[in-house]
């Protein structure tokens, strides 16, 4: 990597997407488009795409008979280990007796660790969802439990549970999640029981732990599912919801005796419930 590249900004008054057009033929570095601005980074000195520019924009002017101005200026700038920066910016986090955290930091040997590369797929601990439904995870899941996680995303409460000890299943809609959390799985030396691409109603197990880490919205459109795969005194651990959202939630799946509410973990503006289904 070079100590210095070059930063060329081009904003023109009039005619931007034919400055885009022109600067996109002239250059195969990175380029930046803002509103009414494109940005141009090279380690090459950009000084005859800047040239090249000022001298179509007076023949713009002349052709189409308009005012066309266009301000170009050249910025030799310092670069940075930006791996690094990133790297250093993405914390681990001690959650309970969980310690999650990138594979570039090490381990605690006193901490059940959870290793997770933040990737597209959600879940990461920091989020107060994931951080909340950690707490329930270790509260509520028993070495041997059967676990469902739900929409699995990045696979960290699938994974929390299962270096509890339990027998893990994992489904999402998304098929990047359903790989992310088999890379995740195995980076933590942990398998899940069974995995699928699809929705909870394809699970014809019933489950001790059912995870559901979404969004309200989503939670009550499930909820039938959600409650015909967990066992009687089976425990639901639902997330993704906001305050403002939970007597919805709540509406949904205390709709009748056989369902309670046990806890509610709340962070900001977050809410996790702990529902129970009772015996029949």
């Amino acid at each position: 990597m070079e100590k210095y590249y070059y930063e060329l900004t081009i904003e023109p008054n009039v005619y931007y997407e034919l400055f885009l057009d022109l600067v996109s033929s002239l250059t195969e570095d990175a380029i930046e488009e803002l509103s009414e601005t494109i940005i141009i980074r090279s380690e090459e000195d950009p000084e005859n795409i800047k040239l090249g520019v000022e001298a179509f924009a007076k023949e713009l002017s002349t052709a189409l008979d308009t005012d066309v101005q266009c301000k170009a200026i050249i910025e030799k700038k310092q670069n940075q280990d930006w791996i690094k920066i990133y790297q250093e910016s993405v914390q681990p986090i001690e959650i309970g007796n969980f310690y999650i955290h990138p594979s570039w930091n090490e381990p605690k040997e006193s901490k059940m660790n959870i290793v997770i590369d933040p990737t597209l797929a959600f879940g990461s601990g920091h989020h107060e969802t994931t951080n909340t439904c950690i707490q329930a995870i270790e509260k509520y899941v028993k070495e041997n439990d059967k676990v469902c996680d739900v929409g699995c995303g990045s696979g960290i409460l699938a994974i929390a549970a299962a270096k509890t000890g339990a027998v893990v299943d994992i489904c999402d809609t998304d098929p990047v999640s359903v790989e992310d959390s088999l890379k995740n799985f195995k980076s933590n030396n942990v398998s899940p029981n069974k995995y699928w691409e699809g929705s909870a109603n394809n699970s014809e197990e019933t489950y001790d732990i059912v995870i559901a880490n979404i969004v309200a919205d989503v939670l009550t459109m499930i909820a039938r599912d959600i409650k015909k795969i967990s066992k009687e005194n089976g425990i639901m651990i639902l997330s993704g919801i906001m305050q403002q959202h939970k007597n919805k939630v709540l509406k949904k799946y205390l709709n009748s005796e056989q369902f309670e509410l046990i806890e509610e973990i709340e962070q900001n503006d977050w809410v996790t419930l702990i529902i129970k289904k009772l015996s029949v």
